[in-house]
């Protein structure tokens, strides 16, 4: 039950109770139980809304950084993510494997914000060893919805 709840508002947070209850054929009250009983185990952990910032008139740059770190004794990662992850500007940071530690992802309003808060904030850390700043140029699909039109071909077949 709990896995076609999490699949089902993965997809559509903001579905009714209700209509979720017809569409798994349970008690509405069932549906409601479960949900905050998930919502206090921290199996939901929020609801969020994917806007598409292109088609707004506000400027965002989103920025992956790779960060290498050397791991604190006793500590592990874990210290290192927290002082990261407690940065306001902070959307996301993802323990990695292969060439390097951290993924953090981050937005602003320029990309000299974003070199700002490489060089300023991230880079200093103690535990950093380097950091490699990407830019994300366009986002095509983004939490599993497409956020571009597919542009038909609308020309003409010729054939020989």
């Amino acid at each position: 039950m709990r896995e076609k709840i999490l699949s089902i508002i993965e997809k559509n947070s903001r579905i009714d109770i209700k209509d979720m209850a017809i569409m798994l054929g349970v008690p509405e009250t069932e549906i409601a139980n479960e949900i905050a009983d998930m919502e206090k185990e921290k199996i939901i952990c929020g609801y969020h809304t994917l806007i598409n910032w292109d088609n707004t008139s506000n400027e965002k740059v989103t920025a992956l950084i790779e960060v290498k770190v050397t791991p604190q004794r006793g500590l592990g990662f874990d210290k290192i993510a927290e002082r990261m992850y407690n940065y306001p500007e902070v959307r996301a940071v993802y323990l990695m494997s292969g060439g390097f530690d951290f993924t953090v992802i981050i937005e602003e309003k320029t990309m000299k914000e974003v070199a700002q808060f490489v060089t300023e904030r991230l880079a200093p850390l103690e535990a950093v060893r380097g950091t490699a700043t990407h830019f994300i140029l366009k986002k095509y699909k983004d939490h599993g919805t497409v956020l571009t039109e597919v542009s038909k071909d609308e020309r003409m077949m010729v054939t020989p």
